[in-house]
């Protein structure tokens, strides 16, 4: 087989968008250092596998029902999907004014003037489930594997995802695009198998009004339920910002970049809706899918897929197939987050804003981050450590990461609808007149639900049923604020230049 060449205005063009994402990133005060070479397609591929409704919709599909139940997940998934939609507007359009590795921490540091471990993890804890249900279930013998086996799964998870981030961006980009094609095939195997081979089905009335009002937690109110559920959908519809931080290897960065942003958030919005609306008409017995007596220990979307085919053929193998796809794309959705990881790590040591910055923004022959990647290997697998000890600790630390990466989003919206709402120069993709509207959109949306997810999930309030994300996230940001008192602000600067070699 042979390729055609390009006709000569095509390859003038190709020449001069190059020349022009070059020049661009050089304006920002960067030399090109990594293989620029994602198209739209790949930029999109990569945010959408870390999005990943299938994994996102299947590791709190218990929180979904035990807090909210299917009304909250059905219909809920809107709620969230508007107004994730509008902080990703108002991201893709300062991603195309500011087209960097650096994405939401270089945004902030110009507009104010001047979560691959928990993947990785669920990823085991599937496993765990897959090879109980396999060799019996729950109720019928089966190997339940031990905390440290789980943790052994994780490191191998991660140690593979590392090795497939040492590949050049070519591989990473086609990994990147199996990954979005398995994730929606994905979606369309599950959402149509399961509710068809289930011998019970939900009605339309209770898919889309029942709320779980009658639970342990102790929380009765309709409202207060609805937005309690409102985490699976939140948890599920983030990471979109990894198109920003993939922009300094793709093409046409300030147009590609932001397309990324939006028709990942968008599509993730249709495909997630339709996964969550067939596996919801197979649920019955909510109170069963959620207890730990069950086949599958208590883990919901398992137990689902376990009854339905248990019902029809008497045996899971159908079931089980049917979690493999599920931890495949988990699995996809691990590599791409660690892809996103170790571009922000790189930026951020270019800026000389982590120890030893100078050994991890090193980029190898094939143009990678290597070290970077590494480190975000190593990391993520030291934040799994605490699930040794408590998987309470481990899944608080989650939770936490749900509230600190959406605050994260906010603030270089905040800043760009504050401080910089007349000096900012807004790239190919802009909001126009409807920028600012959106952005206090975004923000007030944010703060909305920082408040609603560190509300009481369980009543009474004990020391055990304490949510303690707002105490995580406030003595976050106290260290980080002492950090920068006593040390960083007297050497860390902001965004340099790396232009002078």
């Amino acid at each position: 087989m042979t390729w055609n060449k390009p006709p000569p205005a095509v390859a003038v063009a190709a020449a001069d968008a190059h020349d022009t994402d070059h020049g661009r990133l050089r304006e920002l005060g960067y030399k090109q250092e990594l293989k620029r070479h994602l198209s739209v397609l790949s930029n999109f591929s990569i945010s959408f596998t870390v999005i990943s409704v299938l994994t996102g919709a299947t590791t709190l599909y218990n929180t979904g029902l035990a807090f909210g139940g299917p009304a909250t997940m059905t219909l809920g998934w809107f709620v969230a999907g508007a107004f994730t939609m509008a902080v990703g507007l108002s991201m893709a359009e300062i991603c195309s004014a500011f087209p960097t590795s650096g994405g939401l921490y270089y945004w902030s540091a110009r507009l104010s003037g001047n979560s691959t471990a928990s993947i990785d993890f669920s990823l085991a804890q599937l496993i765990q489930v897959i090879v109980l249900l396999s060799t019996g279930g729950n109720n019928g013998g089966g190997y339940l594997a031990s905390k440290y086996v789980v943790f052994a799964f994780h490191a191998v998870i991660l140690l593979s995802h590392a090795t497939i981030n040492s590949l050049s961006i070519t591989w990473l980009s086609f990994f990147g695009q199996l990954a979005a094609i398995w994730n929606m095939l994905g979606v369309f195997a599950l959402m149509i198998v399961v509710p068809v081979v289930a011998t019970e089905r939900a009605s339309a009335k209770f898919v889309f009004t029942h709320l779980n009002t009658d639970n342990s937690a102790g929380i009765h109110n309709k409202l207060y339920i609805f937005v309690l559920g409102l985490l699976m959908s939140q948890y599920t519809l983030s990471g979109y910002d990894a198109s920003a931080h993939m922009t300094e290897e793709t093409k046409n960065a300030d147009r590609n970049g932001p397309i990324g942003i939006i028709s990942a958030i968008g599509i993730s919005l249709i495909v997630g809706w339709a996964y969550i609306l067939g596996i919801t008409f197979a649920v019955k017995d909510i109170p069963y899918l959620l207890s730990p007596d069950n086949d599958a220990g208590g883990y919901a979307i398992a137990e689902v897929f376990y009854l339905a085919f248990k019902s029809r053929y008497g045996n899971d193998v159908g079931g089980i197939i049917c979690l493999w796809i599920v931890a495949i794309a988990i699995y996809f959705c691990g590599m791409s987050s660690m892809t996103s990881n170790s571009r922000m790590t790189y930026a951020f040591s270019r800026d000389g804003a982590m120890p030893l910055s100078s050994l991890w923004h090193k980029v190898n022959k094939q143009e990678v981050p290597i070290n970077a990647v590494w480190l975000s290997a190593f990391i993520s697998l030291c934040m799994a450590l605490p699930s040794l000890g408590s998987l309470v600790a481990f899944q608080a630390m989650a939770s936490v990461a749900t509230t600190a990466v959406n605050i994260a989003y906010a603030l270089p919206i905040l800043f760009r609808v504050m401080l910089a709402h007349k000096s900012f120069v807004p790239g190919p993709f802009n909001l126009r007149r409807y920028s600012i509207l959106v952005g206090w959109i975004a923000v007030l949306w944010v703060a909305t639900i920082t408040v609603l997810f560190s509300l009481p999930v369980s009543y009474p309030v004990t020391k055990d049923t304490l949510n303690y994300t707002p105490v995580a996230v406030g003595g976050l940001f106290t260290l980080i604020l002492l950090s920068w008192i006593v040390s960083a602000r007297h050497w860390f600067k902001g965004p340099i230049t790396n232009l002078g070699g």
